[in-house]
């Protein structure tokens, strides 16, 4: 079959297809919405591959018994396939797709894409199709062979064409996309050093803000401080003031204070000068008094009564001695006292006047009466004095004594002179002042003599013996340790009478401080005078010379005001203790009395156990017996003979219930129904 005659073949089996029915309008070419798919690139069928794969496998068959053809008929196939292979290569190295002969190509693709669309449509539509086909081709293997080489060699030309076409785009693609990369890195690197800056501006800001903050904090903390600054100042000129007008309050205080004193001090004198007055006043008073024209006067109310006014005057200045400063009341109140002590002294001269001028009177009646009998007259004048003198006598044993008696006086002055040569005899080793090893021999007499002394307590116990020896080997004029020293009575000529009078007056001073405190220590503090005593008489004298002078009571003895002695030298003659012209207070006196009487009466009944107790007691039961009698033939003084007769029976009332037995009991006696009244 002829190559045309199967074009046309084709081409009446394509009009006949479902294509080939188709009408078309030649305006379509002015609407390019409808060509834009024909416009659009060349796209082979899916079944065109299936199509050359069938024509190509025909085309190799036909050929193989074609060449035991003769070499006319192979010759032309040979030509063409080598022209074919020539033209091929040729295209395809010297030509580029765009060079090819896009008409003729176009329009043998169509060809067979219409043939493979057309036997595509043949397979689908029956058997009666598929054997046109197989008629088809088998007309077309003479033509076949050619033309399969021409359209394989255009599929490969449009192959490579498309290839270097992808190759070109996807190398463009490549370069399109590196760009955009390279454009995308830039940009990212851009917004990466903008994110950068904007990072460090950031942290720029955040630190100036926190800079702000701190300096913004910092003036705040020192305007702070200055604010606090300024209230401290203000506070501490508060403060100042506060404490300056602190210190003139106090300073008023003590002006007040001070005045008050000056007037507290004012008013005391005042009530002691008033005291001494009303003393003064009450001495002329005397219970005793007995005027010799006028044997029946009785003075004992006024003397009752100016004893009451002193006991009152002397509770007052007691009070207000307790209270600090008397006030103007207490000093109205002694002045009304001094009043009625004048005023009782007045009343008193004034009944002893009365009565002068009554007996006066009374004595010119009888002597009018009787002047004729001038011989019984003077006889009555004779007879007078004597029942006077009688009278006198029994009034004088009906009342108490106001002083002591003689000896006991004469006793009192032998133990002061006894004092006074002591003192004259160490007189070298106390006003040596320039000679300091004689001052220091001093100094260690008394401490040697005064600190074993001061160690003696109402819990002493065993020491007690150790004491006495160290103390009695002092005065032995043996060497005795006193504060890392060895010291001896011999060092001095004087030192031995030196001991004497300091260890004495010791004994004295802790009976008025120590047993004054603790009752308790007058025991231990006597045993060991008693046996000091026993073995050294002179110190017992000295002992009493220092109590007697301390507590005049313990003689016992009531010093008298005399003319010159001023009042407080008279208040020290009591026993009181003067400082500053103020007398102690009653208290503190009655409990030094009281402390001193309580070693007095511990001593007079202990003796040292260690010593010789064949021998009789230097100063025993029969002197305390003599105390007690001498104070009841007494007038009682207010506080103070209470006092004392207490401590003096509580100590040693038993030792003299036991001595004197009924004796005793009928002091007792004696005590509750007459004393205690008086």
């Amino acid at each position: 079959m002829q190559p045309r005659q199967l074009r046309w073949e084709t081409l009446a089996a394509l009009r006949t297809s479902g294509k080939g029915r188709l009408s078309y309008c030649r305006r379509w070419l002015q609407d390019e919405d409808i060509l834009e798919g024909c416009m659009s690139p060349l796209v082979l069928s899916p079944y065109s591959g299936w199509v050359l794969d069938r024509m190509v496998g025909q085309s190799a068959q036909e050929i193989t018994p074609s060449r035991s053809s003769t070499p006319k008929e192979s010759a032309p196939l040979a030509n063409q396939s080598s022209s074919l292979e020539k033209v091929t290569p040729a295209s395809r190295r010297g030509s580029s797709p765009l060079s090819l002969d896009l008409p003729g190509f176009l329009r043998e693709l169509l060809i067979l894409y219409s043939v493979t669309d057309f036997a595509y449509m043949l397979t689908t539509q029956g058997n009666d199709d598929l054997r046109l086909l197989e008629t088809d081709q088998e007309v077309f293997p003479a033509v076949l062979p050619s033309k399969v080489a021409e359209v394989e060699g255009c599929i490969r030309m449009y192959e490579e064409m498309h290839r270097l076409k992808g190759k070109e785009g996807l190398r463009q693609r490549q370069e399109q996309q590196e760009q955009m990369v390279r454009a995308v890195y830039d940009l990212a690197s851009e917004q990466l050093k903008r994110f950068d800056e904007l990072k460090e501006l950031k942290q720029h800001q955040e630190f100036q803000d926190l800079q702000e903050v701190i300096e913004k904090s910092s003036k705040e903390a020192q305007g702070q401080q200055e604010k606090l600054k300024e209230e401290h100042r203000h506070r501490a000129k508060v403060l100042n003031l506060k404490l300056r007008e602190a210190e003139q309050q106090r300073q008023r205080q003590e002006e007040l204070e001070r005045l008050r004193k000056e007037e507290g001090q004012e008013r005391l004198r005042r009530l002691y000068s008033i005291q001494e007055e009303v003393l003064q006043l009450n001495q002329q008073i005397d219970p005793n008094y007995r005027h010799k024209d006028l044997p029946r006067i009785d003075l004992s109310a006024y003397s009752n009564r100016g004893n009451q006014i002193c006991g009152l005057v002397s509770g007052l200045i007691r009070t207000t001695s307790e209270r600090g400063f008397p006030t103007q009341v207490d000093v109205a109140n002694t002045e009304r006292a001094l009043q009625e002590m004048r005023g009782l002294i007045s009343s008193m001269q004034q009944e002893i006047a009365a009565a002068v001028e009554e007996k006066r009177r009374k004595d010119e009646e009888e002597e009018r009466q009787k002047k004729k009998e001038l011989l019984k007259k003077e006889q009555m004048k004779a007879q007078t004095p004597a029942p006077a003198q009688q009278s006198g006598g029994k009034q004088q044993k009906e009342g108490l004594q106001v002083k002591a008696e003689e000896s006991t006086m004469q006793w009192y002055q032998q133990l002061q002179d006894a004092a006074e040569q002591c003192i004259a005899s160490f007189s070298g080793i106390s006003n040596c002042k320039d000679n300091n090893e004689v001052k220091k021999i001093k100094t260690d007499l008394q401490k040697a003599a005064t600190i074993p002394v001061s160690q003696i307590s109402r819990i002493a116990g065993s020491q007690l013996r150790e004491i006495f020896d160290k103390i009695n080997n002092l005065l032995s004029g043996k060497s005795v340790q006193s504060g890392g020293r060895t010291v001896s009575v011999t060092q001095h000529p004087q030192g031995l009478d030196f001991v004497y009078y300091k260890l004495a007056e010791k004994f004295v001073n802790q009976g008025e401080e120590e047993v004054a405190s603790h009752r308790d220590a007058a025991f231990p503090i006597a045993v060991v005078a008693s046996g000091i005593w026993e073995i050294h008489p002179r110190v017992g004298d000295l002992f009493l010379a220092h109590l007697h002078k301390k507590c005049p009571y313990s003689v016992p003895f009531y010093p008298a005001l005399k003319e010159g002695t001023s009042m407080e030298e008279y208040q020290r003659m009591l026993g009181y203790q003067v400082k500053d012209s103020k007398m102690e207070e009653q208290d503190h006196f009655l409990k030094r009395m009281s402390g001193m009487i309580r070693l007095y009466a511990a001593i007079i009944q202990l003796r040292w156990p260690y010593g010789n107790k064949q021998g009789t007691h230097p100063h025993g039961l029969n002197y305390g017996w003599r105390w007690l009698a001498q104070m009841l033939n007494m007038e009682p003084l207010a506080d103070v003979t209470a006092t004392l007769l207490f401590d003096f029976l509580e100590v040693c009332g038993n030792a003299l219930m036991k001595q004197y037995q009924v004796q005793f009991w009928k002091m007792m006696l004696l005590i509750r129904e007459d004393y205690f009244p008086r």
